[in-house]
Formats: C-alpha cells, sequence, structure tokens
C-alpha cells in the first residue's frame, strides 16, 4: 500500500540533445531511415506515444427527469429537456422554484430519461384538453396542480399509473400529443449535443410499476436524431405496451434493426421493487430458464447501485459484518408506498446479493443474468443533475431549497404506517466512464464493456485492474493505466482459468475530486460460490490513510475519525489522503470457484445536505437526521470464471 505524498508533482525535465549527422540531414531535409533507427527505436520513449486505451473518466447521468415526464411536471417541474442540457454543461439557469442554480464543474454527458408513458401528458392536461378534464381523476388533478397541491396530484398519479387506472385521453404511442413531445425530446438532445466537449444520448424511462414496485429501465440509445425517430419509446400499458422486462428486451431487439442504433437498458436501483427486481427462481409467472438469463445478460449490461432514492449497494443484513453496510438504506416499503417491505425481499433488490446469485444461475444455466457493470445517477425530477451535498436541489420540485424540506414527509402512507421523511432523500449520484472520448459511441461503447463506476456524488477518480501478474512494485508506477491495461483486465472484465500456481492480483487506485474530500480506504469486495453451491462474501480493506494499523485479533482498521462541524456545515481535510494506490492478491483464492471482485472507495465524513440546509435556513433538523455523509465509489466487477 502506498499512500500519495502531498507535492509529489513534477515540475519539469531539461533534456539535451547533442546534434548527430541524422538530426542534422533531416534538417537539411534528408531523412536517413539507418541512422533514425538507431537514434529513435522502434519502441518509442514517449509512454504516451500510441496509447490506445482511455485515459480519463467522464462523468454524467444516464436519469434526469424533466416536466415531460408526467409526475415531475404535477410536482412543479417547469424545465424541459432542452434547460437540463444547458445546466448540465455548465449554464446558470433559473430552477422551477425560482431560484438561480449552477453546479461547480460542467458535467461531460447527460440522458433526458423522461417516462415512456404519459410522454405529453402534462402539457395536454394543463392546456385543459376536454378529454382528460371530462374525467374524475383528470379534472382532479388538474385543480391540484391549479390549487397548489401539485405533490399531492404526483403522488396520486404514480399509484394510478401502477394500478393501471389512468383517465381516459391518457396520451399513447401514435397519439399526436405522444409523437411530439418524442419528437422534442429528440431534438433537445440533437441540439446540445457537442461531442469532445458534452455529449447528450436520446433515451427515455421504461416505468414498469405493476402493483407498485419498481422495475424501471432507462433505455439509451447510441445512434441520432434521425435513427431513434424511426421508432417510439416503448411503454408500460397493454395493448401496446407490457409490464414485463422480457417483451422490453424483444422491443429492443426490434427497434435496433429498425434504427440501425445500438441500444442499452440500466436497470433502476432495486431496492423499491420489493424484491422484484432480481429473481432467481422465476419472473412474472414463468420459470427463470436459459432464454431468460442469455437475453437479460445481452441487454442489461449495467446498473444502477446508487440515486437519490437510497443506495442499493448492500443491506445490512445482508452483509452483517460490513460496517459501511448501512448507507443510505432505503427499506419501508415498494415504490407507490402501498407494501411494506419484508425482510425475506431484500436478498432481491440489492446488487451485492445479486451478484453473487449470478454465479449460481451461472453455474446451473450456463449464463450470469447478473453480470453488470456500476454506475449511479440521480432520477432527480427537477431537469437539476444536482447532487452535490451542499448544492443539492432535491428529487421533486416542492423538495427544491426551501426551510421545510428538513421537516417535510416525501411519501407517507398511513394505511400500512409507512412515512419516508424528505432528509431520508440522498443526494446521490453520478456515472463515471472510462472512455476514449467525450462521444456518443466512444461512451456508450463503454458502457457495453461495462468499464463504469459508481459515484454517490464526488468526482473522485478511480482504477481497477484485475489479472495474475500485478507485483507490488507496480502500485509504484505513475503510469497505472498503462501498466494496467498491458497486465490485465480493467473493471468490468474477465479472468478465466487460472494459470497453474497463479493468484488474482488487483491494481487499484484512486483519487481524490479535486474539490472534495480525502479518502478513507479503498476495499476489495469479493464474492464467490464453493464447491457446495453456498454463496459467500468478504469485505477486504487492502489500502488506508494516515498509517493506521489494523487490530491483530479482530483485523478490523480503527475510524480514520471525524473532522465534521455540523452546526457550520464545514469540516477540514487534516484526516485520510489524496491518493491512495497498491496491489493486492486474493489471499484465499480457489481456482476451481467462481467469484467476482469489486472496488469501493470511502471518502472521510463531510457535512451531508442536511447539514447545509439547517446552517443555511437556520432550522432544526428532526431527531435521528442523518447530519454526516461518507461518500463512496463503487467500481464494476470483474469476475473470475474457472473454465
Amino acid at each position: 500500500m502506498r499512500p500519495f505524498r502531498p507535492g509529489s508533482v513534477i515540475l519539469g525535465l531539461g533534456l539535451l540533445f547533442f546534434a548527430t549527422p541524422a538530426v542534422l540531414a533531416q534538417d537539411a531535409g534528408y531523412h536517413d531511415p539507418v541512422a533514425s533507427e538507431k537514434a529513435f527505436p522502434k519502441k518509442p520513449y514517449s509512454p504516451y506515444a500510441g496509447r490506445d486505451f482511455p485515459i480519463r473518466p467522464f462523468f454524467g447521468d444516464t436519469h434526469l427527469h424533466t416536466s415531460f415526464s408526467m409526475d415531475a411536471g404535477a410536482a412543479g417541474a417547469r424545465l424541459g429537456p432542452g434547460d437540463a442540457y444547458r445546466f448540465a454543461r455548465g449554464e446558470e439557469i433559473t430552477a422551477s422554484s425560482n431560484q438561480p442554480v449552477k453546479l461547480s464543474r460542467p458535467l461531460d454527458f447527460l440522458v433526458v430519461a423522461d417516462h415512456s408513458d404519459g410522454f405529453g401528458f402534462f402539457p395536454l392536461l394543463m392546456s385543459g384538453d376536454p378529454t382528460l378534464l371530462s374525467t374524475e381523476k383528470g379534472r382532479l388533478w388538474y385543480e391540484q396542480i391549479k390549487g397548489g397541491k401539485g405533490a399531492e396530484a404526483a403522488f396520486d398519479i404514480i399509484q394510478a399509473f401502477s394500478a393501471n387506472k389512468m383517465p381516459k385521453g391518457f396520451p399513447v404511442p401514435g397519439a399526436p400529443a405522444y409523437r411530439s413531445a418524442w419528437q422534442e425530446v429528440i431534438k433537445a438532445a440533437e441540439t446540445y449535443n457537442d461531442p469532445g466537449r458534452f455529449t447528450t444520448f436520446i433515451g427515455f424511462e421504461w416505468t414498469v410499476n405493476t402493483g407498485g414496485n419498481n422495475l424501471h429501465r432507462n433505455i439509451i440509445f447510441r445512434g441520432n436524431g434521425t435513427q431513434a425517430a424511426r421508432v417510439e419509446p416503448y411503454t408500460t400499458i397493454p395493448p401496446l405496451g407490457s409490464d414485463n422486462p422480457v417483451d422490453l428486451w424483444k422491443w429492443m431487439a426490434v427497434a435496433e434493426e429498425k434504427t440501425g442504433s445500438d441500444i442499452l437498458a440500466i436497470a433502476h436501483n432495486g431496492n423499491l421493487s420489493n424484491g422484484t427486481m432480481f429473481p432467481v427462481v422465476e419472473a412474472f409467472g414463468k420459470k427463470i430458464d436459459k432464454e431468460y438469463v442469455e437475453t437479460r445478460a445481452k441487454w442489461e449490461r449495467l446498473y444502477e447501485v446508487t440515486q437519490m432514492k437510497g443506495d442499493g449497494e448492500t443491506h445490512p443484513l445482508l452483509s452483517p459484518t460490513d460496517e459501511f453496510a448501512d448507507f443510505e438504506i432505503w427499506d419501508k416499503a415498494n415504490l407507490a408506498v402501498t407494501q411494506a417491505k419484508k425482510k425475506e425481499m431484500l436478498e432481491f433488490e440489492y446488487a451485492r446479493a445479486a451478484l453473487k446469485n449470478g454465479l449460481s444461475l451461472e453455474a446451473k444455466l450456463g449464463t450470469n443474468p447478473y453480470k453488470f457493470g456500476m454506475i449511479g445517477s440521480t432520477d432527480a425530477h427537477t431537469g437539476l443533475p444536482a447532487v452535490e451535498e451542499e448544492n443539492f436541489f432535491g428529487k421533486v420540485t416542492v423538495s427544491e431549497p426551501n426551510p421545510e424540506r428538513l421537516t417535510a414527509n416525501f411519501m407517507t402512507n398511513p394505511k400500512i404506517g409507512v412515512t419516508i421523511k424528505d432528509w431520508e432523500v440522498s443526494a446521490s449520484g453520478y456515472a463515471a466512464v472510462w472512455a476514449k472520448e467525450n462521444t456518443r459511441e466512444s461512451i456508450f461503447d463503454a458502457m457495453q464493456r461495462r468499464e463504469t463506476y459508481a459515484t454517490t456524488g464526488s468526482r473522485m477518480i478511480v482504477r481497477l485492474f484485475g489479472g495474475f501478474d500485478f507485483e507490488p512494485k507496480d502500485a509504484h508506477d505513475r503510469l497505472i493505466a498503462r501498466v494496467g491495461y498491458s497486465k490485465g483486465v480493467p473493471m468490468g472484465g474477465d479472468l478465466e482459468k487460472a494459470p497453474k500456481g497463479k493468484v488474482p492480483s488487483f491494481l487499484v487506485g484512486a483519487l481524490k475530486d479535486p474539490i472534495g474530500a480525502n479518502l478513507d480506504r479503498i476495499q476489495i469486495i469479493k464474492g464467490w460460490m464453493d464447491a457446495k453451491g453456498e454463496l459467500h462474501e468478504k469485505v477486504y480493506d487492502v489500502a488506508w490513510s494516515d498509517g493506521r494499523k489494523p487490530d491483530p485479533k479482530t483485523g478490523k482498521l480503527p475510524s480514520v475519525g471525524n473532522t465534521v462541524d455540523v452546526a457550520n456545515a464545514t469540516w477540514t481535510n487534516s484526516i485520510g489522503a489524496p491518493e491512495l494506490i497498491t496491489v493486492w492478491k486474493d489471499p484465499s483464492f480457489d481456482p476451481a470457484q467462481r467469484a467476482f471482485y469489486y472496488a469501493r472507495v470511502i471518502e472521510i465524513p463531510t457535512p451531508r445536505w442536511t447539514a447545509y440546509d439547517a446552517q443555511r435556513f437556520g432550522t432544526k433538523a428532526l431527531p435521528g437526521t442523518r447530519m454526516t455523509i461518507t461518500e463512496r465509489a463503487y467500481t464494476s466487477p470483474i469476475w473470475y470464471t474457472p473454465n
């Protein structure tokens, strides 16, 4: 393990060249190939010459809603796709709550992923469409929104949609209002796409919510507007749509043929699915079979592990020995708050459990359906991907900065005794993608190969490589990527059948967000299946700051400490490290066992958005309100397969 040494920056190198006949000849316009070969051998001196791998991560959001989403519009969002793109690329705009807002730094890419069900519904409703207003629900929602009760209308719309009870006149594919809204979405993406500087993707969210359980997928096109316009988004309401992901995958296959564009689906974090996001026995009444696992693995290569409605890496009941498992957890109910959570549901909602179950399914059916990379995104319904703790503009417009949001309810259902407070909404997260350039094609391709990681809002830089030949000295090479790609595979990759006597080794490094907090530690999370088919997991601390030593009896690493001044919403970087890097070898490797490994990077504690609100508005937080946070990143795994 090697912590960063502050001030270790190369200031400059002076090189003195002596004139040779070859150099002089070139100056005269003559090239002597023999002399050149002697002076400049085939392997270039410059370590950057001929480099053909990603050299930086691009940060973005694959899950942002605007006023084009019916629930967002009802809740007060007035920003459209164009506003969202302008904000994401760094412009200051006026939020729907009439407050000026700007990001600390522009994002590199954005997907406006408005709900495919109901494209055009909100403007149609608020225009006083006679068909909608002739229905009881349409008239109620119209009056609620006009009367300043948009949040109530939005929640009622979600519940009506979950029960497939939308009113007559609800826009569907093929309807003029629907088609017009989709064309506007495409137009905005085409207008603001700026290859090399800022990338926009055309996309939508397939928002299946049957029974109130969240099985949403964000659908992203690799291609351009001309291609995307050849289809209209897939919806969830029959007969034009379906609530079954299998039908979505069938639509994607047809849509690729029609558009000529590659398409991918990103599963929404599953903590509000009430045990239905990652099935292992059957899905939608049909037994999981070879076709199911192969099809899911093909279309869903990424998973949204963290976002505003809670973190989805793991749960304390699933990972009781993981001291960092209890992080921004939402485990009270499903999305519609119509069914309370049961403990037995948790295994089929969280990423780490799904990664483990995927090993078992692969052994049985030949394909791992849960071989996904990790990303984060916002799921903001404001048109504002603003998730920095000190710049958090909330999940919905009524929760944009105001003195009441520390004490207000976000969702509640007295019938089942569940309330989720506004303060429980998490300021998260972003998708980090290791791509060669900032273009649709390059970023999309990186997503497909799973060379991605999730952050909870920080923009730390994280690298993970796996192989069989990494050595401790590799952690001292400042060109970590050159070593990583030459000796192994990056995050999202595969290791197969270990050479005799070899053990997987991992080169992992992290650099703090330039304007963020120092790093506490890097961990490697391993999951594996033993010879009996039983699944296991273990968390290893592999690099850490401040010279701490693990307890000799328990192996537990002491806390990094806490410098947060909650009352003033400040902290200092007097603890932690700006950079951590190490090579780690699996001490319990069995070459016959399937396994996966991913890195989790933990920052030192910092003020949570709730602390900033309390300080700025002078509001007293409710008992139990979390006031500090340890921001983190999750890399895509590297999988080991014995054959």
